[in-house]
């Protein structure tokens, strides 16, 4: 059992366990650095350019020059007879490269609307929540207002307290003119 975990430990060479990832070794050629953002943005060029008029025109110049050619030109000067089998193999050739290309930016262009969409629903929910806040903000000040005296509950509760002390000081008026009057 000590045989195994002295061995274990590294007298086996570089990689002695299963769980240690192997050294990397820098051979002769080394391979090139590849940057997904640019071949993603290079494929989102190359699709957008697709779905153009310019594109669809070049291509139909291409195809009505080659069947031209082809097909005017005479037999030893011709690179592709009749059934034009180069021409559909250009063709498929394009096709299966531009299909992919298309569907890389498809993915790039999903990635950015679920960005955007993420953003936008964290926006909305921040809006959300500060429109509750001022909601109940308003619905705080309201309740104060309420309770608040106004101007013109305060006239009338002071017209109310001046009547009552006019009704108080009048029986005692009326008092004091009968003292002056009999004094």
């Amino acid at each position: 059992m000590t045989d195994r975990n002295e061995r274990a430990k590294g007298d086996e060479g570089p990689r002695a366990r299963l769980d240690t990832p192997q050294e990397q070794r820098h051979g002769f050629f080394r391979r090139p650095a590849r940057d997904s953002d640019r071949f993603g943005s290079f494929a989102e060029t190359f699709a957008r350019f697709m779905g153009t008029a310019r594109f669809l025109l070049y291509m139909t110049a291409f195809v009505l020059i080659w069947l031209a050619w082809n097909a005017v030109v005479p037999e030893g000067y011709q690179w592709d007879a009749y059934p034009f089998i180069f021409l559909t193999l250009m063709l498929s050739l394009q096709a299966s490269y531009a299909a992919p290309l298309i569907l890389l930016a498809q993915n790039r262009q999903e990635m950015r609307d679920r960005v955007i969409a993420d953003q936008d629903r964290k926006a909305a929910s921040r809006a959300h929540a500060d429109m509750e806040f001022l909601a109940r903000e308003v619905a705080s000040l309201r309740m104060a207002v309420g309770e608040v005296a106004t101007r013109d509950y305060l006239r009338s509760e002071l017209r109310g307290l001046l009547a009552e002390l006019d009704q108080r000081a009048a029986p005692e008026d009326d008092a004091r003119d009968r003292d002056d009057a009999e004094g």
